[in-house]
């Protein structure tokens, strides 16, 4: 007689979501439940992350874009209304801010009467990848590195059952990351947490502390090369815990990881195929069952165009659940054990992997590694359109099979969901009230308290618990932090010198070095990225390719006010200036900037926009003044830098 085999359970099934405001996003994430969801993935909005208050300078234009505006005890209140927290799974993406964030949702778990002790979820709290890709950093590598660890001390101690950091290579593959670096560099992180961990716990904790450390990972659209990475991941991970720190339980040298598949190769060119991207990627993290993902969330269909809308995150979720409950995979045992094909593409990963890890540890390991790993990524990055320009890496839609029908899940509103400007508004109103409604004595106390735990070296959990209580803000907590530990300017990875990738270029170069005879001097060209946005691959990428053409450029970095772009214009004498905005703030941004540009007497100065824009938004960036809008269709640099020689010509005639 057949039995029936013991199926699995299904991972845990997320979606990333949050804008607008904490009662539209509690709205959002009920609903999602209500649905089908296991466990909630929360977005924070650019000032949350970045430890700015929703009224900060920086903060404008971006407050509820990307997530939710988290000020105070009061807003994480409203998010979690009626969803009980010591039921839930939460993770919550934030890092530098993390130690912050957490001790917002303690207090209001206590609030609810939640037992901490039975909170379960995760911080992704890895501010190495936030040097390298994402950008939301806030102070130096070591006293950041050092907060990571008050939280990991802490929550074992206090809230077990938390994850308290999630070695995220997500963003790593998203910079353009080779599979080889994508573990290396994420592995280095883990082991520059662990090295700062083991001194400050007895040894018989350490084991089960390092069990608690997670990751977060990506999965692009290779899919075989992917789902050997993730295999070669569990080998090294419980390879180095039992080497390298002497973990004897095999339990707690588990690879345990969270996924989003990739949003880098989403493409705004016939969207509506992303769908099954999404899903051929979500198959490299659920197929083997050794390197299963223990939960899932999967970025909409509609992702490169702009914001999803609740019924985009519905139908990737329906993806999920399809896969957890219609298909027979929980059943079976792992279906790649003793493929040879399998075995040697992960022993060619550890192995390239292992090498990288080498260099790393050469340099001092993760921390003194870094302007390193980030021109490797830069580099990478660049070898990668290169491919994409080419034709040489095939992407359906973008450079082959173009033609086709248009989609009708464009019409309407256009296909995604568009943030109230009135939102920012609304949120500042309800800060300055409840700046009003505390107890200002507390609010001094706790933050004197906060800033002497940091001063002294102590865990700055407790006193962060306490803050929160009082209600002291996120920019208040963030700016105690700043005030001790300084705040960091992270590597570019773009120098001066061109690479070795000018092949190809002889024209562009033959018409840069014309332009600048005209102009008599070098093409200037200035690049910015105003705002809080992080994300800086296509502003790296613009001015990795106009430096490889001949131009001179300036690119400071990220997160610029618009008044510090215009005066980097000034004083270069900028023949056009760039600006890289991915957040959807770019109608704010660029009219504050177009306004300063003609104050500074710049108005007849090219100024070029990049980032996720609706066509209805360049048009209006377009009569702002801008000469040129692209987004991620327009993928061939070349043609970019033919715009600016074109522009910066002295004898151009617009039109």
């Amino acid at each position: 007689m057949m039995t029936t085999p013991q199926k699995d359970r299904p991972w845990l099934i997320r979606t990333y979501a949050g804008h607008s405001t904490a009662q539209a996003s509690n709205a959002l994430y009920r609903a999602n439940l209500a649905k089908g969801q296991t466990g909630l993935s929360v977005a924070f909005d650019l000032p949350t992350q970045t430890g700015y208050d929703s009224d900060h300078i920086l903060a404008t234009g971006e407050v509820g874009k990307v997530g939710v505006p988290v000020c105070h005890l009061g807003d994480m209140r409203t998010l979690f209304q009626d969803i009980p927290l010591e039921q839930m799974n939460t993770s919550m993406t934030i890092n530098a801010t993390a130690p912050w964030l957490l001790s917002l949702y303690i207090a209001a778990a206590e609030e609810q009467g939640a037992d901490v002790r039975k909170l379960q979820g995760t911080v992704q709290n890895d501010l190495i990848k936030e040097y390298l890709s994402r950008g939301t950093y806030i102070c130096p590598p070591e006293p950041s590195l050092k907060m990571i660890a008050d939280v990991a001390e802490y929550c074992y101690s206090n809230v077990p059952k938390w994850n308290p950091m999630n070695v995220c290579s997500y963003h790593l593959q998203e910079a353009g990351a080779t599979p080889e670096q994508e573990l290396a560099f994420a592995l280095a992180t883990a082991q520059a947490v662990l090295d700062t961990l083991k001194p400050r716990v007895p040894a018989e904790d350490f084991g089960p502390m390092v069990a608690r450390i997670s990751f977060f990972v990506n999965a692009g659209i290779r899919f075989v090369t992917e789902m050997c990475k993730m295999r070669a991941f569990v080998e090294l991970w419980d390879e180095i815990c039992q080497e390298r720190y002497g973990v004897t339980n095999p339990k707690h040298r588990r690879f345990r990881y969270g996924v989003q598949v990739n949003s880098l190769g989403l493409t705004e060119q016939q969207p509506e195929n992303n769908v099954y991207r999404i899903l051929i990627e979500m198959l490299a993290v659920t197929l083997s069952k050794k390197a299963r993902a223990r939960a899932v969330q999967l970025p909409a269909w509609n992702e490169a165009l702009g914001l999803p809308r609740p019924w985009d995150q519905q139908w990737s979720m329906r993806m999920q659940q399809i896969m957890a409950f219609e298909t027979d995979l929980l059943e079976y045992d792992d279906l790649f054990d003793g493929n040879p094909a399998v075995d040697r593409k992960v022993a060619d990963l550890k192995e390239g992997a292992r090498h990288e890890l080498a260099t790393l540890e050469s340099m001092g390991g993760a921390i003194g590694a870094i302007d390193y790993m980030k021109s490797r990524l830069v580099d990478s990055n660049a070898a990668r359109l290169n491919r994409i320009e080419a034709g040489e890496t095939v992407v359906v839609g973008v450079n082959k099979y173009q033609q086709g029908e248009a989609s009708p899940l464009m019409t309407g509103d256009g296909g995604i969901m568009v943030v109230d400007p009135a939102v920012e508004q609304e949120q500042i109103t309800r800060l300055n009230a409840w700046r009003s409604a505390r107890n200002a004595d507390d609010v001094k106390t706790a933050l004197a308290e906060l800033r002497a735990a940091a001063a002294a070296g102590a865990n700055v959990m407790p006193a962060s618990i306490k803050a929160a209580k009082a209600g002291v803000t996120t920019g208040e907590w963030a700016a105690q932090m700043r005030s001790v530990h300084g705040e960091y300017r992270g590597p570019t990875g773009v120098s001066a010198n061109p690479s070795n990738q000018t092949e190809g270029l002889d024209d562009l170069r033959d018409a840069v070095n014309t332009v600048s005879d005209k102009l008599g001097r070098r093409l200037k060209f200035v690049v910015g990225k105003p705002g809080l946005d992080g994300h800086s691959n296509g502003a790296e990428q613009i001015s990795f390719r106009a430096r490889d053409c001949g131009m001179d450029i300036t690119y400071d970095g990220i997160r610029l006010t618009p008044q510090e772009i215009v005066a980097s214009a000034k004083d270069q004498g900028a023949h056009v200036v760039g600006l890289s905005i991915l957040s959807g703030s770019h109608v704010p941004l660029v009219q504050d900037l177009m306004a300063r540009m003609q104050a500074e007497g710049l108005g007849e100065t090219p100024v070029i926009v990049g980032g996720i824009i609706p066509d209805e938004d360049a048009d209006r960036l377009r009569k702002m003044g801008v000469s040129r809008v692209y987004t991620p269709k327009d993928f061939e640099l070349n043609t970019i830098m033919q715009d600016i020689v074109i522009l910066a010509d002295p004898s151009r005639s617009e039109t």
